[in-house]
């Protein structure tokens, strides 16, 4: 018999990945703070919990996919928290991005339930999410993440374990870095070479033709093209993560210069204005930056 899910935060990502869960053969119940974002996931055989805490006494396995920490505390600690039902009996999932730091006390902090915490945020965005193609970065003991496997590959492509609670997180950490920087990377250079009277098409071409051709580089290439940025991966959430980073590599001692650098930007970008916009419109950022 399958567990019971019940999982919490149904936006960009949150509402494909529950709905790969019931196609999966789980049952599943979901929490929204917004109600009609439930609605789709009801016709698809999903039950309705009034609160965070309903769901979480319903469920076995207890999933939050939410924005960052202060949405993913209002779900745990606010009125009607779900952290309140939490006991040795239950799995408690975290796949939202916070940082390593606050993953380590939410764990200090979850203990005295008994819950089991597992520590799993992603690598991917809207299309891989739907498509049941994530990565799924999961951290804590390592027996009880081998025997979520099955319901983490309903949802993504491929498991990899990071460690010890709070290692998903910086594995999180690591691989946003990395995305952040060959954003912004691709869009400073087609900006320099358009500055140089390049076309845009001709340089995407060589790009794609050579040994820096990349996937990630082939997806964003028609919004640099068209100048629109539908988003995946919105520009104010890579800069929360950007400063996340920031923050873990201060308390490590890490350098990260160009990861100083990238959250200037999405910070630049937000403050006129274009957070809601795909992390592509890092273009647009330094299209701004250009001199007028």
């Amino acid at each position: 018999m399958q567990r019971k899910v019940g999982f919490m935060g149904l936006g960009i990502m949150g509402t494909p990945m529950s709905a790969n869960l019931l196609k999966a053969g789980y049952p599943v119940m979901v929490y929204n703070r917004t109600p009609e974002k439930a609605e789709p996931l009801a016709h698809l055989g999903a039950g309705l919990a009034s609160t965070p805490r309903t769901l979480a006494r319903a469920a076995d396995v207890v999933i939050a996919m939410v924005t960052g920490p202060e949405a993913l505390a209002d779900l745990l600690r606010g009125p009607e928290g779900a952290a309140a039902a939490f006991n040795d009996h239950k799995v408690f999932i975290n796949m939202s991005s916070i940082s390593p730091q606050a993953t380590l006390d939410l764990a200090r902090e979850l203990e005295p339930t008994g819950v089991i915490f597992i520590d799993a945020p992603v690598s991917g965005t809207k299309q891989p999410a739907a498509d049941g193609a994530l990565v799924i970065l999961a951290a804590g003991p390592q027996d009880r993440v081998e025997e979520l496997s099955p319901l983490f590959l309903a949802m993504g492509k491929k498991v990899v374990y990071c460690g010890p609670v709070g290692q998903g997180s910086m594995m999180k950490m690591f691989i946003n870095l990395l995305l952040g920087l060959m954003m912004a990377g691709f869009a400073e250079a087609l900006n320099f070479g358009r500055l140089g009277g390049l076309a845009p098409e001709a340089m995407l071409d060589t790009v794609s033709a050579g040994a820096m051709n990349c996937p990630m580089f082939q997806v964003k290439a028609a919004n640099l093209l068209n100048y629109t940025y539908p988003p995946a991966f919105p520009l104010k959430h890579l800069a929360k993560d950007a400063k996340f980073v920031v923050d873990t590599a201060f308390d490590l001692g890490a350098p990260v210069p160009a990861g100083q650098t990238l959250l200037h930007l999405c910070r630049l970008g937000t403050a006129q204005g274009w957070g809601n916009e795909d992390i592509s419109a890092l273009a647009r950022v330094l299209e701004y930056l250009n001199p007028k």
